[in-house]
């Protein structure tokens, strides 16, 4: 079902095109690195993953991490949604029909979801696989991290403020134009099964950040997010409540290392499965509140002409 502003491409083709586009990105991303690299710290291209872990480096690695996620997610999304749709903000979701309510609800929500997250990182690690598979994937988990702590770099409040920026901010914005605004919304538009699209959706969001012992939570975050979205129709939201839980690592981070402390302690915290019960129960009262608030908060701001079209492949 096309929207008002379509351009009368389907929504089936808009997906591949979205996919086409990230495969481009994701490539150009890469290319992209190597001149940023080259000009921001005057050493080779050889060189590069080496140095791209010591820490005097730190400022050619934020920038190349932004311009390769933005490169990567934020413009295939927006480029789509620009070729199917006269309107691509609105059509991607990036529209003010929400409350503070709504807003406050979302942070809860988020917050909620980070202790079940936790819970389920500790049953992804009590799941048995061969030990040269475990190795493998701790192997990940370390690079990981230590790419993670050369970027962050946190000495200085004025270090915390660009982390918060850079790695809680526009990550947000770019992650969640991609999958909540661009391949969540698509998937939903032409299969009409919303929770086949976020559950989807969030099972790829996990894939893509390539960490086995972080696979569980990042699903259940995805979900989540993807909820979010869903309920309100505002990308706003689910962007405010992603960049809320970065902050959150980010601010950890800031206060570990002022007290001496390693960052792997923020990065690799686990709650018992017991917390992760307690939190989906108060997620679930959270969830009622906050799609009765975004029922209204639609119903208020969205013209009868579009609601009325939104109807027929939303519900």
């Amino acid at each position: 079902m096309y929207d008002a502003h379509s351009k009368g491409v389907s929504y089936v083709n808009a997906f591949l095109i979205l996919i086409g586009l990230w495969i481009v990105g994701f490539i150009a991303g890469g290319v992209l690195s190597i001149p940023i690299w080259m000009m921001m710290t005057g050493k080779g291209v050889m060189s590069m993953p080496e140095e791209l872990l010591k820490p005097e480096n730190v400022n050619a690695v934020r920038v190349i991490q932004v311009v390769s996620t933005g490169v990567t997610f934020f413009l295939p999304a927006w480029f789509t949604a620009l070729i199917i749709n006269r309107r691509p903000a609105k059509l991607l979701g990036f529209t003010m029909r929400f409350n503070y309510r709504q807003l406050l609800l979302a942070l809860g929500i988020m917050f909620g979801a980070a202790i079940v997250a936790a819970s389920l990182a500790t049953l992804n690690e009590l799941i048995p696989i061969p030990k040269n598979a475990a190795d493998y994937f701790k192997k990940l988990e370390e690079n990981y991290s230590a790419q993670v702590e050369v970027i962050t770099n946190i000495r200085t409040f004025g270090d915390y403020a660009i982390s918060i920026v850079m790695i809680a901010l526009l990550p947000a914005l770019f992650e969640e134009t991609f999958f909540r605004g661009g391949m969540q919304n698509l998937l939903t538009r032409f299969s009409h099964k919303p929770w086949m699209a976020i559950l989807l959706t969030s099972l790829i969001f996990s894939v893509i950040h390539l960490s086995y012992y972080g696979f569980l939570a990042r699903v259940c975050l995805g979900v989540v997010l993807g909820l979010i979205y869903y309920y309100s129709r505002s990308l706003w939201l689910s962007i405010a409540a992603h960049f809320f839980n970065n902050a959150i690592a980010v601010t950890q981070m800031y206060v570990l290392i002022r007290q001496g402390r390693p960052v792997k302690e923020a990065m690799n915290e686990t709650y018992p499965v017991w917390w992760g019960i307690i939190g989906a129960i108060g997620l679930y009262a959270l969830f009622i509140l906050f799609k009765k608030r975004s029922a209204k908060a639609i119903k208020k701001y969205t013209a009868p002409e579009d609601r009325a079209l939104e109807e027929k492949w939303i519900a």
